[in-house]
């Protein structure tokens, strides 16, 4: 009973506690920027375009959220009206584009009520990961402050995981975060092997996946029920999946291994399935032939991790994004089968793809202008042009860079975000303790 009333006790103490002195897990994400109210030029920056080119001394001015003018004249007539911002050579780039995650659909990992990301069943074709998303999340404002303004949220679990819609990342609600809805469905291709612990040796060995027969024949059902179900009797599932044979929604195909992301392939085509995405990619190379003569773009998202073979290079993840692009295949960068508090470092994927072969305004290309093609959502998002959204962030210096990717401020069609969060709220009030403080020598 004593144990009780300290907990209570504890309780009333907390709500009566001046927010400034709360534990900082009571901390919140920034509220929803406000609308644009004026026009704004922006002039003297560096302003990389996301289609390879750079404008150096540019222009860029925007009004109700969309851009009005690029370019290097800043003594237009019509700028007279709009609120001047001179950014001393400082860079301006169009935000990032993040595929393939499961941002707001997850917040702690070991906490299974936080946790939205996966269904249970093998088809779960009309799961829409859009419901689901939480503009509240604390991990929005560290995407955020990397750059990252547009992403993906993708649905996990079984063979179809369901579908997946592109989100600005800012808003009250997934409805006002909406940039595209239900534009992907998503399969896990089965793989025809797996790795399985030997009971003598304890090594692991590749052995055939028993399942795969199965798992590909429920596959075949599927889309064979999905091409002509004429809406009676109601079927949820093979109703979303209709999109896919009119060409109103991509199918993105989840594959590493050659021989899966052919046969997977080959698979969609046999069905009349019109635009398909290969995420993950490891094996790419491989297939490029197939891949162009399909016109099949590639997510490609092993940026950062280690070789698929121990005979390959050490080096082999690295250059894979610029062979890929010089074979002619469009292809993206993600981060999904990163952990998710790592997939804010998107642009450091670029930056050390730009190190191995990759042209570093093509590398920015493919977080940016590929990325949203491939999504979609190039009409809106992606290059920084007149007519789309003035979704952008300006940097004091080279954005793919971790030692200068340092955003000023940061635009969500014109909304001026709020980047101040939890972690600048901690390096600030450390900073202050410890700055004054003499470093101790050897």
């Amino acid at each position: 009973m004593r144990k009780q009333s300290v907990f209570i006790l504890s309780s009333i103490l907390m709500l009566t506690m001046p927010l400034s002195l709360a534990p900082l897990s009571l901390a919140i994400v920034p509220k929803p920027a406000e609308e644009q109210q004026n026009p704004i030029a922006i002039t003297n920056a560096v302003i990389h375009v996301g289609d390879g080119s750079v404008i150096n001394q540019g222009v860029l001015a925007f009004d109700d959220g969309v851009i009005t003018y690029i370019g290097t004249d800043a003594n237009r007539s019509e700028f007279f009206n709009h609120q001047v911002i001179d950014l001393q050579g400082q860079h301006v780039y169009p935000g990032f584009v993040l595929p393939n995650t499961s941002l707001g659909l997850s917040e702690v990992a070991n906490l299974r009520a936080t946790n939205d990301v996966v269904e249970t069943g093998d088809i779960n074709a009309s799961v829409r990961s859009a419901i689901a998303y939480n503009t509240d999340s604390e991990l929005i404002p560290t995407f955020r402050f990397n750059g990252i303004l547009t992403a993906q949220i993708t649905p996990q679990g079984g063979v179809i995981a369901g579908r997946s819609s592109v989100v600005k990342l800012d808003g009250w609600n997934w409805e006002d975060a909406m940039l595209k809805a239900d534009a992907a469905m998503h399969m896990d291709w089965p793989a025809r092997t797996r790795r399985e612990r030997n009971e003598v040796t304890g090594a692991f060995d590749t052995v055939d996946n028993k399942e795969y027969p199965y798992l590909t024949q429920m596959l075949h059902d599927l889309f064979q029920n999905a091409r002509i179900y004429n809406g009676n009797p109601v079927n949820l599932n093979l109703q979303a999946m209709q999109p896919l044979f009119t060409g109103d929604a991509k199918l993105f195909i989840h594959s590493n291994n050659a021989r899966d992301m052919v046969a997977s392939i080959q698979f969609a085509r046999a069905y009349g399935v019109q635009d398909i995405v290969i995420v993950g990619g490891r094996d790419a190379l491989k297939i490029k032939d197939l891949l162009l003569a399909e016109s099949v773009a590639v997510i490609y998202e092993s940026v950062h991790q280690l070789p698929a073979q121990e005979w390959y290079d050490v080096d082999e993840p690295f250059k894979v994004p610029f062979m890929l692009h010089d074979a002619g295949i469009l292809v993206g960068i993600g981060g999904g089968e990163t952990s998710l508090d790592s997939q804010r470092n998107l642009a450091f994927f670029a930056g050390t793809a730009a190190s191995y072969g990759l042209d570093r305004e093509i590398a920015l290309s493919m977080i940016t202008r590929h990325n949203a093609e491939i999504l979609g959502v190039d009409d809106r998002i992606g290059t920084l042009a007149v007519g789309k959204d003035a979704t952008f962030f300006i940097s004091i210096g080279d954005a793919l860079d971790m030692r200068t990717n340092q955003l000023q401020e940061a635009f969500i069609q014109g909304r001026l975000l709020d980047l101040f969060g939890t972690q600048q709220e901690l390096y600030q009030r450390y900073y202050e303790r410890y700055s004054s403080m003499p470093i101790e020598q050897p």
